[in-house]
């Protein structure tokens, strides 16, 4: 243990340090299904389960002030002492968690990633986006009307679920990609999500970059689409042109406009090392905006991945510390700069647009590995896929995977039970108590850690799977699908309108109804840091 004291502080001091202008990072330990039914607005979910792999990129810097939650259940004492452990040295409780924030009289939330939800309601208020309804859209799609429909979510959502003739241009592609893509000038253009806020956030950046098109944002997106019987289509695939040299040229002055309008800055790489010189000082979060296949082609050294639409739209799942310095990366400034755009006005003053190629050196390739601190301190019996495919056969050994439940019912280990790492102790009374165990999770990093834990609870030999399920996918062998043999309920998702499966459509409609009202809530509440500059 490190020896950091952890304090406790109250509702009003937490209030007043949302207030001070100081950094500051607040986190709730619960799994993000409870999270996301009631929880303070600044807070990122950072479960207790899941803690190392996803605290060094969320609070860089080991000395900014710290505050954990919970709603009651001591998970935020446990996360401040790991935390402590692992070298923050500035960890605080809210005394008496969420309850006690409500007590005090201050909001309650439910959702997940609600600033950046909320901030797309009030950019929708006080921008006044236009927006056209899902029967107007239909009538003109009937006509063969001269429109354009752009889908701003991920590629992924959109080959899930999409609308007739749309195209996949997710949110920071948008400006960057328009002149290719769009017909004419007098072509009109919907923008569309699966709810409100990409479309709102999209739509708004095309007029904000000075199109001279006509652009709407689609009201309610495709849950609306659903709602109203139209068509929805699975397992589209349209994506844009390679950008032309006149689209580049097009792009680069709408990004200037906004620069100038938004009053971002750029810099080069002599400022970005100095700020990372000064980076136990002041928190700092580089991150590559481009497409993650462009990331994995090659990237500046030490920038995360965080596609621009996703990261403003779950921008508590990047960066949690309120007040750090934010450098976003791209290869031309476009995407960076459309990004850095919205997530200036939502409260990230200091924030900068740093142009990157492989010619400037510092280049790398390949995924994002994030570190895990405490993995290193991490010792376990390790078995490979092929010698635990054959205990498995025998019969003489149980798999217990901890990765996310909804990787889960994609595919698992054969016979293998879900179990969350926080809770492992409980899920032992449902297994078969005579046979060893081997953890798994989907890279191996989680089990390891969880197996020291493990160790000095079970009566058998504990293992992990050497590189996790994905090398027994790597090994050929066959996964097992569904929500089978759950130890533990998979509170560790919470799901969307789409994936809940069971009364799909009353949960959209009271998502939709959510999403609307959180306009009124931000009018009441003076915690966020909202600065539209329309």
């Amino acid at each position: 243990m490190s020896g950091n004291k952890i304090t406790r502080i109250d509702a009003q001091a937490l209030k007043a340090r949302l207030h001070d202008g100081g950094e500051l990072t607040l986190l709730d330990a619960r799994e993000e299904l409870p999270f996301g039914r009631r929880h303070l607005l600044m807070a990122s979910c950072v479960p207790l389960s899941r803690l190392e792999l996803l605290v060094d990129d969320l609070v860089p810097r080991r000395g900014t002030r710290v505050v954990w939650c919970d709603g009651g259940e001591g998970l935020a004492a446990s996360a401040a002492e790991r935390m402590s452990a692992l070298g923050y040295h500035d960890v605080a409780l809210l005394d008496g968690g969420i309850a006690a924030w409500e007590v005090a009289g201050f909001h309650i939330y439910s959702g997940v990633h609600v600033p950046s939800k909320a901030f797309a309601e009030v950019v929708e208020h006080e921008a006044g986006t236009p927006w056209i309804s899902v029967q107007d859209l239909q009538v003109l799609i009937d006509r063969k009307a001269n429109i354009a429909i752009y889908d701003s979510r991920s590629y992924e959502e959109y080959y899930n679920n999409s609308i007739p003739t749309a195209i996949s241009v997710p949110g920071a592609e948008l400006v960057y990609r328009f002149a290719d893509l769009t017909p004419s000038p007098d072509t009109m253009v919907v923008v569309n999500c699966g709810g409100r806020t990409r479309s709102i956030i999209g739509a708004q950046s095309l007029i904000n970059a000075g199109v001279r098109n006509k652009v709407v944002s689609l009201k309610d997106g495709t849950m609306a689409w659903h709602l109203a019987g139209l068509e929805v289509v699975h397992g589209a695939t349209r994506k844009p042109p390679e950008v032309s040299a006149h689209g580049l040229q097009s792009a680069r002055e709408a990004a200037a406009r906004v620069a100038a309008h938004f009053g971002i800055a750029r810099i080069d790489k002599h400022t970005l090392e100095s700020w990372r010189a000064e980076a136990a000082q002041r928190s700092l979060y580089v991150l590559d905006v481009r497409s993650t296949e462009e990331y994995e082609t090659g990237h500046l050294r030490g920038a995360r991945s965080a596609p621009g639409g996703q990261l403003v739209q779950e921008t508590d799942s990047h960066m949690a510390t309120w007040g750090a310095r934010v450098v976003l990366v791209d290869d031309n400034g476009v995407r960076a700069t459309m990004t850095a755009s919205w997530l200036k006005q939502m409260g990230w003053r200091e924030i900068a647009v740093l142009a990157a190629e492989p010619a400037n050196g510092d280049w790398e390739t390949g995924p994002y590995v994030p570190r895990v601190p405490g993995l290193e301190a991490a010792s376990a019996p390790q078995i490979d896929a092929m010698d635990l495919r054959d205990r498995l056969a025998a019969g003489n050994v149980t798999v217990i995977d901890l990765g996310l439940s909804t990787r889960y019912r994609l595919g698992h280990i054969p016979g293998a039970w879900f179990a969350i790492r926080s809770r492992l102790g409980g899920a032992l009374a449902t297994l078969p108590s005579h046979q060893a165990i081997v953890l798994t999770s989907p890279d191996g990093a989680l089990a390891a850690l969880a197996a020291t834990e493990l160790q000095a609870i079970a009566s058998v030999p504990v293992m992990t799977l050497v590189g996790g399920t994905q090398a027994w996918v790597r090994a050929g062998l066959p996964l097992e699908m569904g929500a089978t043999r759950m130890a533990d309920q998979p509170d560790d998702v919470f799901l969307s309108p789409r994936e809940r499966g069971q009364n799909r459509e009353d949960a959209m409609r009271e998502y939709l109804t959510w999403e609307i009202n959180l306009v009124n809530d931000m009018a009441k509440d003076d915690d966020h840091r909202f600065r539209i500059a329309t």
